[in-house]
C-alpha cells in the first residue's frame, strides 16, 4: 500500500458582514451554504447528515467488495436525519439511517453489509467517539 495517494482534507468557511459561509474544502471544491427555511441548498446541518449519508454509501461498497458480494449490489441509498437536542447545548442527539439496497442481496447479506459498513465509516466513528475539537487561530 505505500503507492496510495492520500488527499488532503479539510475546509474553509468564510462569512462576510451579510449574506451566507462560502466554503472551500482543501482540494477546493466549493459550496455555498443556505440557511433560509425555504432557500435550496445545504445548511450546516444537512452538512454533517449528507457526510454521514455519503461516508455509508462508499462503506457499504467497500463492505460488499470486502464479503465477495460484489456482483450482488447495483446501488446503495442511504437516507439520514436527525433528532436536535431538546436540552443544551444544542446538537444533533440522535442520527436516524435507512439503508436500501438494489441488487440480489438477501436479508441476512444486507445486515453483514451495514454492520461492516459502520465499523469502516470514519465519519460514524467520529461521531460516536465524541472528538476533541481544538479552536485556535491561524
Amino acid at each position: 500500500m505505500s503507492g496510495l495517494k492520500t488527499r488532503p482534507v479539510g475546509a474553509t468557511a468564510t462569512l462576510g458582514r451579510t449574506g451566507y459561509p462560502h466554503l472551500v474544502s482543501d482540494t477546493g471544491g466549493t459550496l455555498e451554504i443556505a440557511t433560509g427555511a425555504s432557500q435550496p441548498g445545504f445548511n450546516p446541518i444537512d452538512l454533517l447528515h449528507a457526510a454521514l449519508a455519503a461516508c455509508l454509501t462508499m462503506s457499504a461498497r467497500i463492505a460488499v467488495r470486502e464479503l465477495g458480494l460484489a456482483d450482488s449490489l447495483s446501488e446503495v441509498v442511504a437516507r439520514v436525519t436527525g433528532d436536535k437536542a431538546k436540552d443544551g447545548p444544542s446538537r444533533i442527539a440522535r442520527f436516524h439511517v435507512n439503508m436500501h439496497f438494489k441488487g440480489t442481496l438477501t436479508p441476512q447479506q444486507q445486515s453483514a453489509v451495514v454492520h461492516r459498513a459502520e465499523e469502516i465509516c470514519t465519519v460514524s466513528n467520529s461521531l460516536a467517539s465524541r472528538p476533541v475539537i481544538e479552536i485556535g487561530e491561524f
